[in-house]
């Protein structure tokens, strides 16, 4: 593609490189100047102007966005992608489901590579996503990109962007209280787990409220409906062996890990029921701030597995915002000095 500012009467035909005011009405740059643009550019003094002219190889900008973005979601159904139309080189890709947004990192990264005007950019891996929500955005830099690297970039970005389903549909939440604590709390559980599951697309089939102790908990999630069960206890869990773990494996579940590297969100713990999945809630699940319950809940929501592996990853990037709630803020202020 040349690029670069032409004697006006070179100019017909080419892509206005700037954006030009004449007269008050903008000639806006991207577009094709006709001989009547290139006219009205001359009357107004200018006796050049910059310009882009493709090559014969050189496809232009939305041809090329709109094609990358079919190799990126082919079967937009399928994905739960919808591509918009093309517009000055960009082509955004917004879910049409929620879940979480499967990104192929390696092939993404290989795409970027091909041609610097040729870009991709997406949530990360595994980001959360609702109907609507900008999850990608193709982007052709320049005004045009030549063929190969296009047709590169395309095999390299084959079906690599899609939202996984949730598959499970429903969820039952065990609340736990002890003598002087205050209702309100239950409520605020509550609300906040139903919440996060409307969100997901997912509802809230049943809830029950026991003391905190072994026996009564176990046979409330014996009985529990819902195909996740979740548990959100009065006093925290601090150990493997403390309560709400004990309560599980008494119902004849299993526990599978105590314990995760975000923060907030530490005080976890994952086991199963049968072949339902079972989360043990921080407490600070009573807040609709992220924490790392979210990112459990909603790999298993959409299906996956979630593995010690993959919950000792989840440390990096797992310092989270802030919450105002906490009672000990990991940054404490200086003890005051004795005057």
């Amino acid at each position: 593609m040349e690029f670069g500012p032409v004697p006006l009467a070179q100019a017909t035909g080419a892509i206005l490189a700037h954006s030009l005011l004449l007269g008050g009405h903008r000639l806006r740059k991207g577009q094709v100047l006709t001989a009547a643009d290139v006219a009205r550019i001359a009357a107004e003094g200018h006796v050049e102007v910059t310009v882009a002219r493709p090559g014969p190889d050189d496809v232009p900008e939305d041809t090329a966005a709109a094609r990358l973005a079919a190799a990126l979601v082919p079967d937009p159904d399928a994905a739960g992608l919808i591509p918009t139309a093309p517009f000055t080189g960009r082509v955004n890709l917004n879910a049409a489901r929620p879940g979480l947004l499967r990104v192929d990192a390696a092939a993404v990264h290989t795409l970027n590579r091909v041609h610097p005007a040729i870009t991709l950019a997406t949530l990360p891996p595994l980001a959360r996503v609702a109907p609507g929500m900008l999850a990608g955005t193709v982007k052709i830099i320049s005004y045009a990109v030549p063929e190969a690297a296009l047709a590169a970039a395309e095999q390299a970005a084959q079906a690599a962007v899609s939202v996984l389903p949730v598959v499970l549909r429903s969820a039952g939440l065990l609340l736990t209280e002890y003598p002087g604590m205050e209702a309100k709390l239950l409520t605020k559980g509550r609300r906040a787990m139903e919440t996060r599951l409307h969100a997901l697309g997912m509802g809230l089939e049943s809830v029950a409220t026991t003391r905190h102790d072994v026996e009564a908990m176990a046979d409330a999630l014996s009985r529990l409906p819902g195909e996740m069960l979740l548990i959100l206890t009065g006093t925290a869990t601090s150990d493997l062996h403390d309560t709400a773990p004990q309560a599980l494996r008494s119902a004849g579940g299993q526990v599978a890990r105590f314990g995760m590297p975000v923060d907030p969100g530490n005080l976890l713990f994952l086991g199963a029921l049968g072949a339902r999945p079972v989360i043990g809630l921080p407490g600070c699940a009573r807040s609709p701030a992220l924490n790392g319950a979210d990112w459990v809940l909603e790999r298993l929501a959409c299906g996956l597995a979630v593995t010690d592996d993959d919950i000792a990853a989840m440390g990096v990037g797992g310092l989270l915002k802030e919450i105002p709630i906490r009672a000990q803020p990991r940054a404490m202020q200086p003890a005051p000095q004795n005057t």
